[in-house]
């Protein structure tokens, strides 16, 4: 049986315990709250292994929840997995951007739902020695284990799913990769994002790494790859 903590946060109560049940069903070790401050106090003082986030609460919304978490260094590698009613593609972007994991809208099936967070789970679990060892690329310097990118020896701040992109990139230099492919590369193939957001994520990501960005090409028709 699973034993992995996981906060839900949610200010519907009978979602609350829906999601609670299900979990707790599968073995998971559940700490429920419905509030997005209680949910902050919570993640710095418990360190759940996984956060499934309300975006629609009262007080601190799950999109700051989710901004405060990422920018914090005790909180900042908690995977997180956003359920909320908000559908549309700008808020699947904005919460891919922010570094959630996955995302679910509501009405939601228990049963993906379920399988969704154990596969966030899978994927965070330590990386082998040969995938977590430094890569250095000219002035640019990417240390897995850390989750950190130098450029010129300064840190440069990116998010979970925009490291994750560089990363996979830069280790297979000159390979040319589709949207799909990077997607399942850096969140499984059970993830549904649309082209618009890989793009947006590659576009951060340039602008971020200033000219170290041009490392990373279009290649049009196809999706990007990694000058060699």
């Amino acid at each position: 049986m699973a034993k992995e903590r996981i906060l839900v946060v949610d200010d519907e109560e009978d979602i609350l315990e829906l999601v609670r049940f299900n979990l707790d069903r599968e073995g998971y070790r559940v700490i429920c709250t419905t509030s997005g401050e209680k949910a902050l106090e919570i993640a710095k003082t418990e360190f759940p292994d996984l956060i499934v986030l309300d975006l629609m609460l009262p007080g601190i919304d799950g999109l700051e929840s989710t901004k405060l978490l990422k920018n914090d260094q005790g909180t900042r590698d908690i995977p997180i997995v956003m359920l909320t009613a908000k559908g549309e593609e700008a808020d699947i972007v904005t919460g891919l951007e922010l570094g959630a994991d996955d995302y679910i809208t509501k009405p939601f099936s228990p049963r993906i739902l379920v399988a969704r967070v154990r596969a966030v789970l899978r994927r965070n679990v330590k990386e082998p020695m040969e995938e977590s060892s430094i890569l250095r690329i000219h002035d640019l310097v990417i240390h897995p284990g850390r989750r950190e990118v130098l450029i010129d020896g300064k840190p440069v701040q990116l998010t979970f799913t925009e490291f994750g992109i560089l990363k996979f990139l830069a280790r297979r230099p000159g390979w040319v990769f589709t949207r799909s492919q990077i997607v399942d590369a850096v969140r499984g193939d059970d993830y549904f994002v649309t082209d618009r957001s890989v793009d947006v994520q590659i576009v951060g990501l340039r602008k971020k790494l200033g000219p170290a960005g041009n490392y990373i090409e279009t290649v049009r028709g196809v999706g990007y790859r990694f000058k060699e």
